[in-house]
C-alpha cells in the first residue's frame, strides 16, 4: 500500500508510540561501557600521563600558581621621595636644592653628578657650533636660514671659529654657543653617600586591603635607620651608591654619562595569611640601553637667568646625572571557592586525556586493533519499511538512535516494533575471548 494511502489511525499511533518513548527516554540514564584491556605496557603509558597531569595540577596550577584564589593585580600606589646630602665641585658647594630635578620629590627625579657650564650667555651675534656647520665664504651660509639642530639665526657671514682655523656661519643666538665657551664640572665625588627615601604606600580595592613600606612608627626611626633586606627591611632609606651598586654599574662611569636605574618595589601578598607575610621586596636594575653608543646616558639642560647692568644674561647648564624611576607592581590573592571549583573540574576533565591517548594506541598500533574496535563500538541496522514515506522514516530512525532503548528494547526491536517487523539481528561475529587475546 502507498504511504498517502495508509489509514491515518496507524500513523496516529506510530507518533504516540514516539512520543511515549521520547517522554520515557528523558529520564533515563546513560553510562558509558566499560572495558578492561590487561596490558602491562598500555597500563604503564595510561598511569604515566595520569600521573604527571595530576602532578601538574597538584603541584604547579594550585602550588605555584596559587589557582584556588581569586587575584588583583596591579595595586593602587602612592610615591613620595626625598633626597638627602651635599657635594663639592672645582668651584662651589652643592646642595640638594641645586642638584635635584625637579624637586616636586615624586617617582620619578634626577640627580645631577656633572655639569658642563657656558657662562654669561647674552642675546647677540656669535660664530656657530662646529657640529652644526661648517664653511669657506659668506656664500656657504645663506642670511635668514635658520637650522633645527642649531643655535640660531644665520646673518649670512662665514666668520673664524672661537678656536683653531675652521669658519662656521655667524648666528643670531645666546652668546657664545655652548661647544665654544662651556666648562665640566663633575658633583659625583660625594654623590654615593647621597641617601633617598622612598616612601610608598598600596592599596588592593578588592580585598580592601592598605599597607606601606614604613613599619614603625617612632619618630626618629627614619633618622637613624638604613635599608637591609635581611635585618631592615621597612626601612626606606637607600644610600645612591648602594642602588647603583645593586644595578650591576659602576658608580663613576654611569656619574660621567648619566643613566637611568630603576627602583622596583614589588607587593606580592596571600592575604590568606597574616598580615605581616606581605613585605614589599626591592630590586634594582639599569633601564637606559648603555650599550647603544647613539642613545647611552642621559642628560638634559635648564638654565639661570639674572641681569648685569640691565643686560638679560643667563648660565646655560648641560646636566649628566643618574634618574631614578620608582616602579610599583604586585598581585594579592585570597582563597574563593568559584576559582577552585573551576580548577578541580578542568583537572578531573584534563585526566581522561589518558584514556583518548591510550584509545588511539590501542585502534592505531597494536596488533589487536580490530578485536578492540569491534568490543569499544556497537553496530545498529536500521531498516526502511517500504510503505513509509522518507520523511517519516528518517524521523523515526533518527529518534530511536538518539532516545536509546526507551522501552527497555534494543534500537533494533523497537524499530521493528514500529514498523510491524521482526526485530534484524547484528549480522558482526562476536568473540567473546576477543579482549584476552589484547
Amino acid at each position: 500500500m502507498a504511504a498517502a494511502q495508509r489509514p491515518l489511525p496507524a500513523r496516529v499511533a506510530a507518533a504516540q508510540r514516539l512520543a511515549r518513548g521520547c517522554w520515557s527516554a528523558f529520564w533515563d540514564y546513560e553510562t558509558p561501557k566499560v572495558i578492561v584491556v590487561r596490558n602491562r605496557r598500555l597500563g604503564a603509558v595510561y598511569r604515566t600521563v595520569q600521573l604527571l597531569i595530576l602532578l601538574y595540577f597538584v603541584w604547579y596550577v594550585f602550588i605555584v600558581q596559587k589557582s584556588y584564589q581569586d587575584s588583583e593585580t596591579g595595586p593602587e600606589s602612592s610615591i613620595i621621595t626625598k633626597v638627602k646630602g651635599i657635594t663639592t665641585s672645582e668651584h662651589k658647594v652643592w646642595d640638594v636644592e641645586e642638584y635635584v630635578k625637579p624637586p616636586e620629590g615624586g617617582s620619578v627625579f634626577s640627580i645631577i653628578t656633572r655639569i658642563e657650564v657656558t657662562p654669561s650667555q647674552t642675546l647677540g651675534t656669535c660664530p656657530e657650533s662646529m657640529r652644526v656647520h661648517t664653511c669657506h665664504s659668506d656664500d656657504d651660509c645663506i642670511a635668514g636660514e635658520l637650522d633645527m639642530l642649531g643655535n640660531g639665526l644665520r646673518t649670512g657671514h662665514c666668520v673664524p671659529y672661537y678656536y683653531g682655523a675652521f669658519k662656521t656661519c655667524e648666528v643670531s643666538a645666546w652668546c657664545p654657543v655652548e661647544d665654544g665657551a662651556s666648562v665640566s664640572q663633575f658633583l659625583g665625588k660625594m654623590a654615593p653617600n647621597f641617601t633617598i627615601l622612598i616612601k610608598n604606600s598600596i592599596h588592593y580595592p578588592k580585598f580592601k586591603f592598605s599597607k606601606g613600606n614604613i613599619a614603625s612608627q617612632k619618630n626618629d626611626y627614619l633618622k637613624r635607620c638604613t635599608f637591609d633586606s635581611d635585618f631592615d627591611p621597612y626601612c626606606p632609606i637607600f644610600r645612591l651608591g648602594f642602588i647603583v651598586e645593586q644595578a650591576g654599574e659602576n658608580f663613576e662611569e654611569l656619574a660621567h654619562k648619566g643613566g637611568v636605574i630603576g627602583v622596583i618595589i614589588n607587593w606580592d601578598c596571600d592575604l590568606d595569611l597574616s598580615e605581616s607575610e606581605c613585605n614589599p621586596k626591592y630590586s634594582f636594575r639599569r633601564l637606559d640601553p648603555k650599550h647603544v653608543p647613539a642613545s647611552s646616558g642621559y642628560n638634559f639642560r635648564f638654565a639661570k637667568y639674572y641681569k648685569i647692568n640691565g643686560t638679560t644674561t643667563r648660565t646655560l647648564i648641560k646636566a649628566y646625572g643618574i634618574r631614578i624611576d620608582v616602579i610599583v607592581h604586585g598581585q594579592a590573592g585570597k582563597f574563593s571557592l568559584i576559582p577552585t571549583i573551576i580548577n578541580l573540574a578542568t583537572a578531573l576533565t584534563s585526566i581522561g586525556v589518558g584514556s583518548f591517548l591510550c584509545d588511539w594506541i590501542l585502534l592505531t598500533f597494536m596488533n589487536k586493533n580490530k578485536v578492540y574496535s569491534h568490543k569499544k563500538f556497537d553496530k545498529v541496522c536500521t531498516p526502511r519499511h517500504p510503505s513509509y514515506s522518507w520523511p517519516v522514516t528518517l524521523a523515526l530512525v533518527l529518534g530511536q538512535l538518539w532516545l536509546f532503548k526507551p522501552h527497555g528494547l534494543a534500537p533494533s526491536e523497537q524499530m521493528a516494533d514500529t514498523f510491524n517487523q521482526p526485530p534484524q539481528q547484528d549480522s558482526t561475529p562476536m568473540d567473546p575471548e576477543g579482549l584476552a587475546q589484547l
